[in-house]
């Protein structure tokens, strides 16, 4: 990488932790009409977080997208500052300090799994292996002992007085396996049987994963109580199913198969029927009165965003509070209402600009298992965004899922953190240059000095 790539790269950065170092002061100045006593710290902390990944990538991964870490580093900073800004409203469970402990680890694992990680194309001779781990650990809340129900979903185990979510890593295993099995086998997948209309449907011989997979969602759904994942988990095989084939009757196909699956299992399971008679009916009176279990969080998210208007209330001048568990699952309402819709717009901006470098890294990559898991690992990015965003403003049924390195909580940003460090090293690979290119640059700076 050559100093003038350096420098570039470097600014962004440190311009996106200034944005978030004014969004602070921003914070303070509403609250009390004073700077926060502790706005040194958490920029200093943020900072040189940033900085340490930074060196990592640099010395590790030298060729990658330049524009990946400035933008998650800027959106995991202003999460940091909604965390913070509702603490301030004395809210129990949002805590500043623990989120940005959370980052830290959250840096760690990015930077492990790019020193660790030198060739990411390692990863396919461990297709079977990151199946049975990703299996596994979806598998894992359901074992007495260590799995534990919160708020309605079993997806949660606790190991030495720690919670996580097992179903967060998962997800990065399963994609592994996705990519490696749909490369082996797209060839098989590609092939078309009977025509329906205008539409090549598969061979009826070819749809065993498909169905296994979604047996596997629906499972997820019925006995951890956890539609998130379960949509997240159908929707990213589905999405790699098209891109390794091309074949637009296998989306058709899936969709079917999970709105079918969701209904039935509404049919029968009470905790499935709940949440969508809680999407259908979220203004009936009865359900907003009864709070926990009901749609009273829902719409006080709602009530929220509508009162932010365009403009919004301005950091520190809104009313987190007053929808539960604003800091986590509805933290994309509390930024609705002080920053507007134009903060939700460009908030939006930023994960788009997120997917669409990693959907560019899947189209440089060198490789047909490069450029699956690139294209799942940003496929989940999306999902996850359009998962949060459409079951709080009621788009679709509200969700377990949390808005990507926003909502507090560890298990979910040290996944995304992890995501990160895939899509920068299969970045490195698809934009370094061949062996002699560099080797001519470099003779070139020598002359120039």
């Amino acid at each position: 990488m050559t100093a003038k790539r350096r420098g570039a790269q470097l600014g962004m950065l440190a311009f996106a932790v200034l944005i978030v170092m004014g969004a602070y002061a921003s914070v303070g100045l509403g609250i009390n009409n004073k700077v926060p006593s502790g706005m040194l710290g958490y920029g200093l902390g943020l900072g040189g977080l940033m900085l340490a990944a930074y060196l990592v990538l640099a010395k590790f991964a030298p060729w990658a997208d330049p524009l990946l870490l400035p933008l998650v580093t800027l959106v995991n900073g202003l999460g940091l500052v909604m965390i913070y800004r509702i603490e301030q409203t004395g809210m129990d469970g949002a805590s500043a300090t623990n989120q940005l402990m959370w980052t830290a680890l959250g840096v760690v694992m990015f930077s492990a799994t790019l020193i660790v990680l030198r060739d990411h194309r390692a990863l396919q001779r461990l297709t079977y292996t990151a199946g049975f781990v990703g299996l596994g650990l979806l598998v894992l809340p359901l074992m007495p002992f260590i799995g534990s129900e919160h708020y309605g979903s079993r997806i949660w185990i606790n190991i030495g007085g720690f919670s996580i979510q097992p179903g967060e890593f998962a997800k990065l295993a399963l994609v592994v396996f996705f990519a490696g099995y749909l490369v082996a086998k797209r060839d098989v997948l590609a092939l078309a049987g009977r025509r329906l209309l205008f539409i090549d449907l598969p061979r009826a011989r070819d749809l065993g994963p498909v169905l296994i997979t979604w047996a596997v969602s629906i499972a997820v759904l019925v006995g951890e109580k956890d539609l998130g994942t379960s949509l997240l988990l159908f929707g990213t095989f589905i999405a790699m199913l098209y891109l390794a084939t091309q074949r637009t009757s296998w989306v058709l196909i899936g969709l079917l198969l999970f709105v079918g699956g969701a209904i039935l299992a509404g049919q029968i399971f009470s905790h499935v029927e709940a949440r969508f008679d809680g999407w259908l009916h979220a203004d009936s009176q009865e359900l907003y009165d009864r709070q926990l279990g009901g749609t009273y969080q829902l719409m006080q998210g709602l009530f929220s965003i509508g009162s932010g208007g365009i403009l919004g209330t301005g950091l520190g001048r809104g009313h987190p509070d007053l929808t539960p568990f604003s800091f986590s699952d509805f933290i994309f309402d509390a930024v609705g209402e002080e920053l507007g819709l134009t903060g939700l717009m460009a908030l939006l901006l930023l994960y788009a600009l997120m997917v669409e470098r990693g959907l560019r890294t899947a189209i440089a990559a060198r490789d047909p298992f490069s450029k699956l898991l690139a294209g799942g690992l940003s496929f989940i990015l999306a999902w996850q965004v359009f998962i949060i965003v459409g079951g709080v403003t009621r788009l679709i049924p509200l969700t377990g899922l949390v808005t990507p390195f926003m909502s507090a909580g560890g298990s979910a940003l040290l996944a995304n953190w992890m995501i990160l460090a895939l899509l920068i090293r299969m970045s490195d690979a698809a934009r370094r240059p061949p062996p002699q290119a560099i080797q001519d640059e470099g003779m070139t700076q020598v002359m120039q000095r």
